[in-house]
């Protein structure tokens, strides 16, 4: 079952940027979306799954501040192929990595866009490699073997059909407060804790958001007129959510949309 599956996925992202033309450009050229729309001010980027990443310029907004807000948006690829050849593309074209990590369920590859959002790409493992105990899906973080992820390379031309935003992850001001509200106002289960994180999903999926406090612990309501984290649209069934609006503790907006309307 892919992430999409779940009755809970995360349809796309909206951040504030202060260079339009320079964010989207990146977007395009070295995560490899296409460019859907581009009206005045907002540009929305993706693929065959519709937008992934929606870009709203404001060129007056405060550079990316250390509140709570976004810590890295993750795009999922179909598989081990496609993100060995993204990783091969990076290389060529000398795209600066954060990291790269082995999670149990996952190979992620890390970097930032050229505002300081954080993004990951990654692939998932099979399903029946996850070790689970109920809910709880056990995770990790140990070293990537990139030259084995290099040898399994498909040509790159492109995030391929399929790529979806697989989870987001978020920089609250206190995990405890973030898992009360991802589990009782969006619907989510907890599936990981570590003393500082947690991580939530739906129909089993490892994650499908996050929260950490790494960076933004005792943090407040997130300030107005800064760039970064504008909006995480949540796709679900009329059943589990009606359309609409929840903002969190700090200020990071869920909109959410009926899937079966997204996907017609």
């Amino acid at each position: 079952m892919a992430t999409s599956d779940a009755p809970i996925s995360i349809g796309q992202v909206a951040l504030t940027v202060r260079d339009l033309d320079m964010t989207a450009a990146f977007y395009e050229d070295v995560i490899g979306l296409g460019l859907i729309e581009r009206t005045g001010e907002t540009a929305r980027l993706g693929n065959d799954t519709g937008t992934l990443i929606e870009l709203r310029q404001d060129r007056d907004a405060k550079p990316l501040p250390k509140e709570a807000g976004l810590f890295h948006t993750a795009f999922l690829l179909p598989s081990k192929q496609d993100l060995g050849g993204w990783l091969i593309y990076a290389a060529e074209r000398g795209v600066k990595l954060d990291g790269a990590s082995h999670h149990g369920v996952s190979e992620a590859l890390y970097l930032s866009d050229p505002e300081g959002n954080g993004i990951e790409i990654y692939r998932d493992l099979p399903r029946d490699a996850w070790k689970r105990e109920g809910d709880m899906v056990q995770m990790t973080t140990r070293p990537l073997d990139l030259n084995s992820l290099a040898e399994s390379a498909a040509g790159w031309e492109g995030a391929p059909q399929g790529t979806v935003i697989g989870h987001v992850h978020l920089r609250v001001g206190d995990v405890s407060e973030a898992a009360r509200f991802i589990t009782r106002e969006l619907g989510m289960v907890q599936t990981f804790a570590q003393p500082s994180a947690r991580w939530f999903g739906s129909g089993g999926y490892h994650h499908h958001l996050a929260a950490n406090e790494w960076y933004s612990k005792g943090a407040n309501f997130r300030s107005k007129g800064n760039t970064g984290l504008a909006s995480v649209e949540l796709l679900a069934p009329p059943e589990i959510h009606t359309s609409g609006y929840l903002i969190d503790p700090w200020g990071t907006e869920f909109k959410i949309t009926s899937a079966q309307a997204r996907a017609a």
